[in-house]
């Protein structure tokens, strides 16, 4: 690669992480990928500065051919945009080669879920005869009985829980407050974890949050994330699980058991229907395995 690409690159770099404050994965992805354009360029005797839009999107064709996935070329586009996005506001260029190439349609997957006795034996998983325990069981069943975001569940304060009216109020994503009823089971749990765990646990101490540690300080994400990991092993379901999978799975056997979508829509806190609707179609699979298993022309 040319030197003034070379510190053109650098200097735009610098100014990502300046005023953006990009991580430095991020930053390494940006380098790592206009350097492979830069390279690319180098071989058409153009560089970063006086690339064509056609010259981009030659570039773009060879990481098609490559194999590259859309989501890998939607990565490798944002990165070039905001290389030239950045070169016209210093006043390197004149016009942004990047700014009438359409980004690649990415197909949206399907969230995993784990089937209705997955969850049962992750949920028997934790030893409730111990604090530790006895808090996690309480986590595990509110998130599968309310399917709240584990940001959500981590950061539940005590002034948010009303177990008389079996309810928990929710602060979600753009500050968006919402009602999430518990029921019975996840009451039961709530109750046995605030009358004995969490006491014994803080002895003493004060927390606004819901759930602690044994050092006395609100659970964390992270924390709460290896234990699901844990409990799922313990209870041996072999895919890999994740805290969201139960929000995913509390979802899907809503839908499952004929809930309407804008309940479950209003439920996990989604503003656009067309997010929740993803679970229909797993839904839907879930149904056909169910026919073609059990109907004699299955």
């Amino acid at each position: 690669m040319a030197a003034p690409s070379e510190q053109v690159l650098e200097l735009f770099l610098d100014s990502a992480w300046a005023e953006r404050g990009l991580s430095e994965n991020t930053l390494a992805s940006y380098r790592y990928d206009l350097r492979q354009l830069a390279q690319f360029l180098d071989k058409r005797d153009r560089d970063l500065q006086n690339a064509g839009r056609e010259d981009l999107l030659a570039f773009l064709a060879t990481q098609v051919q490559s194999g590259r996935s859309p989501r890998s070329l939607s990565r490798y586009l944002s990165g070039i945009r905001q290389f030239y996005q950045w070169s016209m506001r210093e006043g390197r260029i004149q016009n942004d080669p990047s700014a009438l190439i359409e980004s690649p349609k990415l197909g949206r997957g399907l969230p995993k879920a784990l089937n209705e006795t997955q969850v049962e034996k992750l949920l028997v998983a934790p030893d409730t005869d111990i604090p530790l325990g006895l808090r996690d069981r309480t986590m595990l069943e509110l998130m599968y009985a309310t399917g709240l975001r584990v940001s959500e569940l981590v950061g539940l304060e005590l002034s948010n829980v009303n177990l008389n009216q079996g309810v928990v109020r929710v602060m979600g994503k753009g500050g968006k407050e919402r009602l999430v009823p518990l029921g019975e089971e996840s009451i039961d749990w709530m109750q046995r974890y605030m009358q004995s765990a969490r006491p014994e646990m803080m002895k003493g101490a004060e927390s606004p949050q819901v759930f602690v540690t044994s050092r006395k300080a609100g659970m964390t994400r992270q924390a709460f994330w290896y234990a699901i990991r844990k409990y799922a092993v313990l209870a041996g379901i072999s895919q890999s699980v994740s805290p969201h999978m139960l929000r995913h799975s509390f979802a899907t056997h809503l839908l499952n058991h004929g809930a309407d979508l804008r309940v479950v829509q209003l439920l996990l806190g989604h503003s656009d229907l067309s997010t929740t609707q993803i679970y229909t179609h797993i839904a839907r699979e879930g149904l056909k395995q169910m026919h073609s298993k059990h109907h004699p022309r299955g």
